[in-house]
């Protein structure tokens, strides 16, 4: 029996370790990852509203039918850019993700406290040559930093009623995603 312990728990050391390597790897490795579908909806930088899921699927999994989503691919290398997203009644979220698919930013209406959520995206490049502005506090002007150039944007508006769906989907066409004027 002792001769069977060793390799038994080797195995399961080892066992574990490959499971973690495919898993952590694996966002990296995928073709139809959600950057690859959401970029048959968009274009980069613009904001690009997301069908609503029906029985025939949906571009993103797990997809709840009680939100409309909009989407903007970004793309940080030709400078930083305004996030524009007017708030419904509801609730109204925007939610920041990697390349491959990693959090690292959200803010919702409620938190934002305002008619307009409105954010300034820049890569760490970009926010270190940004100048200091007394004046401007951090209250004033949002400013949310990207790992990394390339990413999504995904915006979503809760609809209550079936009947203000088009009201909701309208506030989401106002939403923009570009280069600060």
């Amino acid at each position: 029996m002792k001769r069977l312990v060793l390799p038994i728990v080797a195995g399961l050391v080892l066992g574990g370790i490959v499971h973690l390597v495919a898993v952590l790897i694996l966002p990296y490795l995928a073709e139809q990852d959600a950057y690859a579908r959401l970029s048959a909806v968009g274009s980069a930088n613009m904001v690009a509203q997301i069908d609503d899921p029906s029985a025939l699927g949906a571009v993103l999994p797990a997809t709840d039918p009680a939100f409309v989503s909009a989407v903007c691919l970004y793309n940080l290398s030709e400078g930083p850019l305004k996030v524009r997203v007017p708030t419904t009644e509801d609730y109204t979220s925007v939610s920041f993700y990697t390349r491959y698919g990693l959090p690292f930013y959200a803010i919702n209406d409620r938190s934002a406290g305002r008619s307009i959520i409105e954010l300034d995206l820049m890569n760490s490049k970009q926010r270190a040559a940004l100048p200091e502005d007394e004046e401007v506090t951090a209250a004033d002007r949002l400013i949310v930093e990207s790992p990394d150039d390339e990413g999504i944007v995904l915006i979503r508006a809760m609809v209550r009623e079936r009947g203000a769906r088009d009201e909701v989907k309208a506030r989401m066409d106002a939403a923009t995603c570009g280069a600060p004027s």
